[in-house]
């Protein structure tokens, strides 16, 4: 069996994109944990900031989340603000408007 039989045509032009993959590459190990993946679909269904605590969503300990917050602050995706004692958390939509160029480009020819 060939590769274009399993696989179809090779592409014609593949331009590497270094500057791309490296984002790609840093929000997929963001999102790399299902907890993780947890917050953000959960601070995407807030529309706003988020002031409470993330760790009651969570079966897990709040010093974890607060790792897992970390990771995803580090990444971009989200940001921490504080309010008085607490952070307020919401996510970074020019992050997710990348990630999301970045999947769609991730495609067939």
């Amino acid at each position: 069996m060939s590769a274009s039989d399993c696989c179809g045509p090779p592409g014609s032009h593949f331009v590497p994109q270094p500057d791309e993959d490296e984002q790609l590459a840093a929000f997929c190990r963001a999102l790399g944990h299902p907890h993780r993946v947890h917050i953000l679909r959960f601070l995407l269904a807030q529309n706003a900031c988020f002031a409470g605590e993330i760790a009651e969503r969570l079966p897990v300990a709040a010093s974890t989340v607060s790792q897992h917050l970390s990771q995803l602050r580090e990444a971009g995706l989200i940001r921490g603000e504080v309010d008085g004692p607490r952070r307020c958390y919401c996510v970074e939509p020019t992050a997710i408007t990348s990630l999301h160029a970045l999947i769609g480009a991730l495609k067939l020819p």
